[in-house]
């Protein structure tokens, strides 16, 4: 019980990211909402700033910044611009950047694995999720749905295949989170996000291409890669014996 109170409010930010995050994408098309979400390692960087964490080196930083400066000039091509969205997205992305820090602290702080993680996500995540399906109705919309669509093999594959990715997805998030820090896994999600976009802009369409919208997406993705390499160097530059000391006590 001591834990879970201690984990409650990472279950608020993450769902109130997961609800904000899925009202967005009413008025964002999935390109741009992607780049918004990219907005995360700055916000990260900055609430580590005010944390009392130790500064970054200077390549982390501007890579950092030069990742935000993308998303911006992304923005300013997006002719399907909606406030609604964009606010949603924002909104999304400041509830991200909370339970990412509260997730590095508590793996650091009271060694709690990623399945503890997310076991204790699950639990108390049930009753907010409980109360938003019932108070937004889909409980009877939902499951007339799956009674109408038991029949079809094809969506109980695409059912079966979303959970268990949102499973994967999850664990892999919580565990690079405490191996590494709040900060990587954000930029590391700028890197997943490539694949994301190029799909989106493929096989969505009613996408306006822009050559700002795509320079944006481009400089948003240098950045994310000129972060990895700064990260790789930073490793490189550290004693054996830090790196030792460091990967035992993850362990």
């Amino acid at each position: 019980m001591a834990t879970a109170k201690k984990l409650l409010p990472v279950s608020v930010f993450y769902n109130a990211n997961v609800a904000f995050a899925l009202a967005s994408l009413k008025g964002v098309n999935i390109p741009m909402y992607i780049a918004l979400k990219r907005l995360t390692p700055l916000a990260v960087l900055v609430a580590g700033s005010f944390s009392g964490k130790a500064r970054p080196p200077t390549q982390v930083s501007l890579s950092v910044v030069f990742t935000a400066v993308g998303v911006i000039i992304a923005a300013l091509g997006d002719f399907s611009f909606d406030l609604f969205g964009y606010s949603m997205a924002l909104t999304s992305v400041f509830f991200q950047t909370m339970y990412l820090i509260l997730v590095e602290k508590s793996g650091a702080e009271d060694g709690l694995s990623s399945v503890e993680l997310m076991f204790y996500n699950g639990l108390l995540s049930l009753p907010f999720l409980l109360f938003l399906i019932i108070a937004t109705g889909e409980i009877p919309h939902s499951f007339s749905v799956v009674y109408d669509k038991a029949s079809s093999l094809t969506f109980l594959i695409v059912l079966i295949l979303s959970l268990v990715m949102g499973i994967v997805l999850n664990y892999t998030m919580f565990l690079c989170t405490i191996v590494n820090s709040a900060l990587t896994t954000t930029i590391v999600g700028v890197l997943k996000g490539v694949g994301s976009t190029t799909l989106g802009f493929v096989l969505l369409g009613g996408v306006q291409v822009h050559a700002l919208n795509v320079t944006g997406l481009v400089i948003n993705t240098a950045g994310g890669v000129w972060y990895s390499y700064a990260k790789y160097q930073q490793k490189q530059k550290m004693p054996r014996k830090v790196i030792s000391d460091e990967e035992t006590h993850r362990k």
